[in-house]
């Protein structure tokens, strides 16, 4: 018998397990914010950081947190090459709105700010990760 040896994690699943952490972060910060006061009063107003909270702005925002949803499955599900592009494409894209969204009017609350800091690094390491998987690495494709 061969001693048992460290092999390198499947990028699939740490690439689905990052976006699984960013959902969470995402959800934490969403419910955090709403003990803020001024945020809450927002709310109740419909106009958080001068965006009117319309049905259509709602239906668009869950359209968004779809990416991150989605690549929790897309993660672990295609080929490496369409993975690699869909990882750095979704990681973009969300950090590009999560930066966005600290320059919105008026002063994000602080916990807000600390949750966009974690979010913005997970999206690069999302970034980094895929941008460096190569092709001579072994992919464990399941099989359904």
């Amino acid at each position: 018998m061969t001693a048992l040896t460290e092999t390198a994690p499947d990028r699939r699943v740490v690439l689905s397990t990052l976006w699984i952490v960013l959902v969470l972060n995402y959800l934490y910060c969403d419910v955090l914010v709403l003990h803020d006061p001024e945020h809450l009063e927002a709310i109740r107003s419909g106009v958080v950081a001068g965006i009117e909270f319309t049905p259509g702005f709602l239906v668009g925002a869950g359209l968004l947190m779809q990416i991150p949803i989605l690549m929790v499955l897309l993660s672990r599900v295609l080929r490496r090459r369409v993975n690699r592009w869909a990882n750095i494409v979704a990681a973009a894209v969300m950090a590009v709105v999560q930066v966005s969204t600290l320059f919105l009017e008026g002063t994000p609350a602080p916990v807000y700010v600390f949750f966009s800091v974690i979010e913005i690094a997970l999206l690069l390491v999302v970034i980094g990760y895929a941008v460096t998987w190569t092709r001579t690495e072994t992919a464990k494709v399941p099989q359904w």
